[in-house]
């Protein structure tokens, strides 16, 4: 999930929107351990690669239920990650906290599930975003935009947006209903200069083993992430878990500046006050945001119980 949905060292895209004279900054990315031996690997695909996956409004229909078994989304559910980030070449204490919020938003014609995803690094919050899912008729989940908030020693800083269908940013796809070792890239989206979103992924391993603080687990997926503007020397590693999600995130390359490691250290069901105080904030960051105004904005999916932040 890290969006985050976090990406390999690329600067989130889209339209900008800041407080006083601070403006759009570089965001960080998950990276972290390397490649576990054994399983099933990657071989040369003879199949054509796409620059961008080809999105048909028509191919979803109950698109913010997200159950691909390598990327559920049940709202409700918190991942916590715990490692370290390289920093002016030092080691800081990193955590992030994921949610899956019971929230829903039109983007680009296409309902989505909002997931508020917080990036701590030496114990201060670092990013604050909120990440926008949905799943096809064929069991892919697709990201379709971020809206992402910068924070410094814990004062908001400015942020960024990108929204796939606007700005010529377009939606990409974060988890195929089938991935295979071998075969090819695929788009994690698009956006324009001058933010350069061009993040692909590929299938590398499967039928691993890894544990981390949270378990272990069997049968997990490495997939590699890079982006044209970092390079072919920097690129993110990410294990997914089945019926879990991604459980660890890795990098390689000598082009890798963070050099982040990150691992699922616990997960927890939010009760219902808990998950109203997500939800609050997952609205705040949008009210914030200068495409609210431009999009629909989120409301309370269908079923959910209302209950109130306290």
């Amino acid at each position: 999930m890290n969006t985050s949905l976090k990406e390999s060292g690329t600067t989130k895209a889209g339209v900008r929107f800041c407080q006083g004279k601070m403006a759009l900054v570089a965001l960080m990315t998950f990276i972290g351990l390397g490649l576990s031996s054994g399983g099933a690997s990657a071989q040369k695909s003879k199949a054509a690669e796409v620059a961008l996956e080809a999105f048909d409004h028509s191919n979803f229909d109950n698109s913010a239920t997200v159950n691909n078994k390598w990327f559920p989304l049940q709202p409700g559910i918190q991942w916590i990650y715990k490692g370290f980030t390289q920093e002016d070449e030092k080691r800081v204490p990193a955590r992030v906290v994921q949610t899956v919020t019971d929230l829903t938003k039109i983007v680009n014609g296409v309902r989505t599930v909002v997931v508020w995803d917080v990036d701590y690094k030496d114990g201060k919050v670092a990013e604050s975003e909120i990440v926008f899912f949905a799943q096809d008729k064929d069991g892919n989940v697709w990201l379709l935009g971020e809206l992402v908030e910068i924070y410094e020693d814990g004062a908001f800083k400015g942020g960024s947006a990108w929204i796939g269908g606007m700005d010529g940013s377009s939606p990409g796809i974060m988890m195929k209903a089938d991935p295979r070792p071998g075969t090819p890239s695929y788009s994690q989206g698009y956006a324009p200069p001058p933010f350069n979103w061009t993040d692909r992924a590929t299938v590398e391993k499967a039928g691993q083993k890894v544990c981390v603080p949270a378990g272990c687990y069997k049968d997990v997926l490495v997939i590699v992430e890079g982006s044209k503007g970092e390079g072919p020397d920097a690129q993110q590693l990410k294990y997914y878990a089945p019926d879990v999600g991604y459980i660890k995130v890795g990098w390689r390359g000598k082009g890798e500046k963070l050099r982040e490691t990150l691992e699922l250290a616990e997960i927890v069901k939010l009760t219902p006050d808990a998950l109203a105080k997500a939800r609050a904030e997952a609205l705040e960051i949008e009210k914030r945001a200068y495409l609210y105004g431009r999009t629909p904005p989120a409301e309370l999916m269908k079923g959910a119980t209302n209950a109130k932040a306290q």
